[in-house]
């Protein structure tokens, strides 16, 4: 009778009950959840972050032009083609934004320029993580 009590005893705590599994797998439904979520937000800042940085790159190429030609030039290719052949960038081609488009560069007059990446959405305007990234606001005017 002693080995029957034990068969017993063994075979009830043989493994997780449906219930156990079920809460074990909600919770890690939600940690996924969440962990995905933050990764996502992370990931666009990190964009933003790097369209920041290669606008602040090709804002020091454009000065170093400038002092060189006593003036800004009509394109960001002459960055790299220019008439005298020097590279204001350490590139061989100009970089495209984050989210695959060319920044968008215009000179107002020959002392002004912007350079812009139109974010997320690919189109003017915006706002979050869609939001225009302009050269004017990394240097303070906006």
């Amino acid at each position: 009778m002693n080995t029957q009590r034990k068969q017993k005893r063994y075979r009830g705590s043989a493994g997780f009950t449906l219930v156990e599994l079920m809460v074990v797998v909600s919770i890690i439904a939600i940690l996924a959840t969440t962990v995905g979520v933050f990764m996502i937000n992370a990931f666009d800042d990190a964009s933003q972050a790097k369209a920041q940085a290669e606008i602040r790159t090709l804002m020091t190429g454009l000065e170093m032009y400038r002092l060189k030609f006593k003036q800004y030039p009509d394109s960001l290719d002459a960055l790299l083609n220019n008439a005298k052949g020097l590279k204001f960038l350490d590139q061989d081609r100009i970089p495209l934004d984050p989210w695959e488009s060319q920044y968008v560069y215009t000179l107002t007059n020959p002392r002004e320029y912007t350079i812009v990446s139109y974010g997320a959405d690919k189109r003017q305007g915006g706002s979050g993580y869609d939001a225009d990234i302009s050269s004017n606001n990394l240097k303070g005017n906006e």
